[in-house]
């Protein structure tokens, strides 16, 4: 089973779509999948359709929404391959019905939660060795894994809220890890553009506004930086009440006072953040 979630949600069964159109099949699906090995509990799979009072139908339909997958596994297994012991297999093997809930099947499929997390990793890794050739590319090929916002299509009840938020955490991390990388391989002119779309679209991201100031003051643009460390300023006591990171204060006052050479390698420790749009 090959599972996509960071993006649209697309779920492939032997290269079969398994996603379901309807939204609330879509919705179990997600959750199922993104959780493809372990079980998932009734009473979870409700609160996510139904938040904390579901109906009192809730189990039947929510039994009737297990069926219509079912179905589509069942499409997607017709001249499939046998589980290797000369049996076909069916669709209760691979959405299967367990004590307490539901446990969708992975199989050795992909995952581009799994490809993104390995790659993530290994490219943090990569930094922690101050191989930064490595690193950006690395963590490169684990951003461009997405091609959206996590599960972009499906309606999001509590725990896919919760799920697409650490997904969207981690994407965060990575993407600071890669700038990072490419300003330690002296790129700072390169990242200008996407810098700016960046701090626009997280403007109390302190750590993002730190790059973007070196980028601007090491592409001769001193005064741009000085405003971009002003505006993101202004947001944090305006949204927050909370004045910038000491990391950032002492970012600022360096390219006040000093040179290129002496501005603190690390621009500042990320901070709230606050996406806009």
């Amino acid at each position: 089973m090959d599972i996509e979630v960071l993006g649209t949600l697309a779920v492939r069964l032997d290269g079969v779509s398994i996603t379901p159109t309807a939204p609330k099949p879509r919705q179990v699906l997600a959750l199922l999948a993104l959780r493809a090995g372990q079980v998932v509990p009734v009473g979870v799979l409700a609160e996510e359709l139904w938040g904390a009072k579901p109906p009192r139908s809730a189990r039947a339909t929510l039994q009737t929404y297990i069926l219509q997958l079912r179905e589509l596994i069942s499409a997607a297994l017709e001249g499939g391959a046998g589980d290797g012991t000369g049996q076909r297999c069916q669709a209760k093997d691979v959405l299967l019905t367990v004590p307490g809930g539901y446990l969708l099947k992975g199989g050795d499929g992909s995952s581009d939660v799994r490809e993104f997390e390995r790659l993530a990793g290994s490219g943090y890794r990569a930094m922690d060795a101050e191989d930064y050739p490595q690193a950006a590319r690395l963590l490169r090929e684990a951003l461009d894994l997405w091609s959206g916002p996590a599960l972009a299509d499906v309606h999001t009840g509590p725990h896919l809220r919760t799920e697409a938020k650490r997904l969207e955490e981690s994407r965060l991390c990575a993407l600071d890890q890669r700038v990072e990388a490419d300003l330690r391989l002296g790129r700072h002119r390169e990242l200008l553009a996407e810098l700016t779309v960046l701090v626009n679209q997280y403007p109390t991201h302190e750590s993002l506004c730190g790059q973007y100031m070196l980028a601007l003051y090491r592409s001769g643009r001193r005064g741009e930086a000085l405003d971009a460390y002003q505006r993101l300023r202004a947001t944090l006591v305006r949204a927050m009440g909370l004045e910038p990171s000491p990391a950032l204060g002492k970012l600022q006052r360096s390219i006040l006072m000093s040179g290129p050479d002496t501005l603190p390698a690390r621009p500042a420790t990320n901070a709230s953040v606050v996406p806009v749009g």
